[in-house]
């Protein structure tokens, strides 16, 4: 990305839901100052509430060289429940970047003897264009202050862009059916072989179902989640879920050298890479960014990258984990689940509903 940034010449556009001030925040602001110095229009946008830390103060000098930084939903009490959990980088609409990292340094490092286990694509060719005109509605939109209500909800932030054997799938908030969820529900529904690799596991009913049909019908479904967790409440929720997708026959895997933060999904000869997780608040609350490549080729790939990653992590089998989760700890699940799919959508849809004029 810092190559990327370097060699860039005409614009540089830079999205992210966290942006930290640290070591590496450092260096790509300056490196962002200098593309700029040499006449590169540069663009940042990043979300208000998943960059708290980050003080306004930090990118003055990219604004006085010229640079344009907004922030996504600046921090209101009533609109506190919809973030841009999007992530990625485009350079003169050649090359893009797309994944589940954030500006931070917990993301550098290999993700097994130091730093947090994550997975970016790069991408050349049109695909860079078509995320620069997604980036292009969103950073006209962060502030969320528009004339009238209306013109923001008909917003038509749910799309998928689609060429030949790609598609990039956007989705938030609001009314209209979600591309990425009606693209996992299409292809699970034929499906016979899967992979899975998500931070946060806790799927609508529609996609849990669709999961566990392809094991109930004999394919196979293999899940590598988060052994450990910055968000402990997602991961508690998610396994409350483990004893059913178990006794379908999904094979459950937890990744232990550090945390989990990936997301890719292999679906027989279609990959789905980008920022979305598969939880309530992804599919159904955030901006989301999902590309899906339709390639045996690259099928093939990314089951390399899931099949390395299964070295580093234990199984979960359906007897150890009934004998391994007592009373206390099954109550706590059983909380995180009704929190997480029944009380923050709740909350969410009130904020989202309650946007000021």
């Amino acid at each position: 990305m810092l190559a990327a940034i370097e060699a860039a010449q005409g614009a540089i556009c830079l999205e992210t839901y966290i942006y930290s001030p640290d070591s590496l925040g450092e260096k790509f602001r300056e490196a962002l100052i200098r593309a700029r110095n040499r006449g590169v229009r540069v663009r940042v946008l990043y979300d208000a509430l998943g960059s708290m830390s980050l003080p306004s103060s930090f990118w003055e000098p990219l604004r006085k060289a010229g640079g344009e930084v907004r922030q996504f939903n600046p921090l209101v009490l009533n609109r506190f429940g919809v973030h841009d959990h999007r992530k990625m980088l485009i350079c003169d609409e050649r090359v893009a970047f797309i994944g589940g990292f954030n500006i931070a340094l917990e993301y550098d490092g290999d993700g097994i003897s130091s730093g947090w286990r994550d997975l970016g694509l790069k991408l050349e060719g049109p695909l860079a264009g078509q995320l620069r005109n997604a980036f292009n509605e969103m950073f006209e939109r962060a502030d969320f202050e528009h004339t009238g209500l209306k013109r923001f909800k008909d917003y038509k932030a749910k799309k998928a862009v689609i060429a030949p054997h790609e598609q990039v799938l956007l989705s938030g908030p609001g009314r209209g059916r979600s591309p990425i969820k009606h693209a996992l529900r299409r292809d699970l529904a034929r499906a016979q072989n899967v992979q899975i690799i998500v931070a946060y596991f806790l799927p609508t009913w529609r996609i849990r179902r669709s999961i566990l049909r392809v094991a109930q019908r004999g394919g196979r479904v293999q899940m590598i989640l988060a052994g450990k967790s910055d968000v402990l409440l997602s991961q508690l929720a998610g396994q409350s879920l483990y004893r059913r997708f178990l006794r379908a026959g999904v094979e459950i895997h937890e990744y232990a050298p550090q945390i989990l933060h990936a997301k890719l999904i292999v679906i027989d000869d279609v990959v789905y890479v980008g920022s979305s997780n598969l939880d309530q608040r992804s599919l159904n609350i955030n901006y989301e960014l999902m590309v899906r490549f339709e390639n045996k080729e690259m099928a093939e790939e990314a089951r390399e990258v899931f099949y390395s990653t299964l070295k580093h992590c234990r199984n979960i089998t359906f007897e150890g984990w009934i004998k391994s989760r007592g009373l206390w700890r099954r109550l706590k699940q059983r909380w995180a689940y009704f929190l997480l799919v029944r009380i923050d959508p709740l909350i969410a849809r009130w904020r989202w509903r309650t946007v000021p004029d």
